[in-house]
């Protein structure tokens, strides 16, 4: 049996949620949420440590980036050694693990797509904008249209 279309599965994880702006900014635990990703990102690459301190130094155009700062970077008891955006970016990059944007933009409300997920926001906006028109179009049609015609006689004028 199909379900009917506005039942909704309640185990089924939306592909893009909705969010909204969090009420407060806490750095500790932010900074905690961040560098607990960057480890599981790091545990989810092909690549070892070294290999992305390298990689992360080649985007940066250094000469090398240590191991012992990658370690620092995810360190949750290093407060102190927070990973500046330039580096974030490439270490994204050296890992490829795109999914940390999200990660840091959805306490802002904010939502990352990913190449043609772009385009599917804009079909959608531009379907809903359809249905607006469609609803306006309707509303106007629902009173008729009385046209009133001067009936010309002799010189056009009355």
């Amino acid at each position: 049996m199909k379900p009917h279309p506005d039942q909704f599965d309640l185990f089924q994880e939306a592909l893009f949620p909705v969010r909204s702006v969090s009420a407060s900014i806490d750095p500790d635990r932010f900074r905690s949420k961040i560098k607990r990703a960057m480890a599981r990102a790091i545990r989810e690459c092909p690549h070892n440590r070294p290999v992305i301190a390298a990689r992360m130094a080649q985007y940066l155009g250094l000469p090398n980036l240590s191991r012992a700062s990658l370690d620092a970077y995810t360190a949750e008891s290093k407060t102190t050694h927070d990973i500046s955006l330039v580096r974030f970016k490439a270490f994204v990059r050296a890992t490829g693990a795109t999914w940390l944007w999200d990660l840091v933009v959805s306490e802002e409300g904010l939502l990352i797509l990913e190449g043609d997920e772009a385009r599917l926001a804009e079909i959608a906006r531009l379907q809903q904008e359809q249905r607006d028109l469609a609803k306006q179009l309707k509303t106007l049609r629902s009173v008729p249209v009385v046209i009133k015609r001067h009936k010309s006689g002799g010189s056009g004028r009355s």
